[in-house]
């Protein structure tokens, strides 16, 4: 039964990193580089060119047989990050990232059980970002969907979807964060044209924001309505002050420059507290590593650790993603090196280490609370949303 098991998780393992066209492993490159079709389902590059024909326009899904224009395809990003982290010399996925049978039927966590997961492939298409409206429960999740925002209700049926892929004022290209305000409005960082779209609950573009970004990635919103974003490229923190209800931007400030990629960030709703993910790279194939960056609501740094000094202190290596605080003022950040949830603890304890998640995700990368306390989780690596209750 144990042999029959073994072969049973290989044989899932030999699917997932080979395109089931041509039966070959992928790659981060060349044909062999991953491509999402408008189905949800992934061929390689080099399937894609043959299956499109000699006028390479369109092509046909072979296994639902729906239509696909070539510029329609995206690249497939949580098995390219998967690629990454496996790395040339490896061939498994269990190995990689240290799964086990027993792993992945365990309990969630000590006082934490799943309540409900959304999505999955092909409803969601390599998801980005997630945001809770506190007021009415909804969430909205970004993502590379033909309409990349979907909006769901608390007991997770889906009431909206929109932002049309396109190239008009109010289409995204490529949604890289999403929030929602206090006054109902979702805000989306597109990467795409480095600009910053705010939409009614309806799915009306309402404000879009094009200038002085250089990359425009994580955003949050503070109780008053303003939303704290991060400029990747530009290593900066910036306070956005708008009436999205008139579609007025009001000011678009710089409060923090002189960060290094700055990616994910979270605004403590108590205190004022920005916490900001820095991606860090180092000499040699994957070497990236990330940093925990604690700044007051003046600005003035309170604390910050990286990977390395985070190891020291913690079990393994942490390589954050994503970050909040809970409704205590803890700062929570999801971990893609163990597929986990940790309470780094309040900025004042800063760093504590406290497991709430260690089973049961794939590659964790967004991270939000709704107002009930219940933990919203964005895995990728199943293009799911999953949501947590205390037990």
């Amino acid at each position: 039964l144990c042999a029959a098991v073994m072969a049973s998780e290989d044989e899932a393992e030999l699917s997932l990193l080979e395109c089931r066209v041509c039966f070959e492993r992928y790659g981060p490159g060349g044909q062999r580089r991953p491509r999402n079709l408008l189905c949800g389902h992934v061929l390689c590059q080099g399937c894609v060119w043959a299956l499109g024909g000699p006028e390479s326009r369109q092509l046909e899904c072979p296994f639902c047989r729906r239509a696909c224009g070539f510029s329609e395809t995206s690249d497939c990003l949580p098995l390219l990050q998967l690629l990454e982290v496996l790395g040339p010399g490896c061939s498994s996925v269990s190995l990689a990232l240290g799964r086990s049978a027993e792993r992945e039927t365990g309990p969630a966590a000590a006082g934490l059980g799943l309540r409900l997961t959304l999505g999955g492939w092909g409803s969601l298409v390599n998801p980005t970002g997630v945001a809770a409206c506190r007021k009415s429960g909804r969430l909205a999740v970004a993502h590379d969907g033909k309409k990349r925002i979907h909006v769901f209700s608390p007991s997770g049926s889906c009431l909206q979807r929109f932002g049309e892929r396109g190239d008009a004022g109010n289409d995204i290209k490529y949604p890289l964060d999403v929030t929602i305000t206090s006054d109902g409005h979702v805000v989306v960082t597109d990467g795409g044209d480095r600009s910053v779209k705010a939409f009614n609950f309806e799915g009306k573009g309402v404000l879009a924001v094009r200038e002085g970004f250089s990359l425009p990635w994580g955003l949050d919103a503070t109780p008053e309505s303003e939303v704290i974003l991060t400029d990747s490229e530009a290593g900066a923190l910036y306070r956005l002050t708008a009436d999205f209800k008139k579609g007025k931007l009001k000011k678009c400030q710089m409060i923090r420059s002189q960060l290094i990629s700055p990616r994910g960030v979270a605004v403590s709703r108590s205190s004022g507290a920005v916490v900001v993910i820095e991606h860090l790279k180092a000499p040699g194939l994957n070497n990236n590593s990330t940093r925990v960056k604690i700044l007051s609501a003046e600005m003035d740094l309170i604390g910050q650790m990286d990977s390395f000094g985070l190891s020291l202190v913690f079990p393994s290596k942490i390589h954050a993603t994503a970050v909040a605080f809970d409704k205590e003022g803890r700062i929570i950040v999801t971990d893609v090196c163990s597929q986990a949830i940790i309470c780094l603890g309040k900025p004042e304890e800063f760093p504590i280490f406290n497991p709430l998640i260690s089973h049961g995700l794939s590659y964790p990368i967004g991270l939000t609370y709704m107002a009930n306390n219940s933990l919203v989780v964005l895995d990728s690596g199943d293009h799911s949303v999953k949501i947590y209750n205390s037990t």
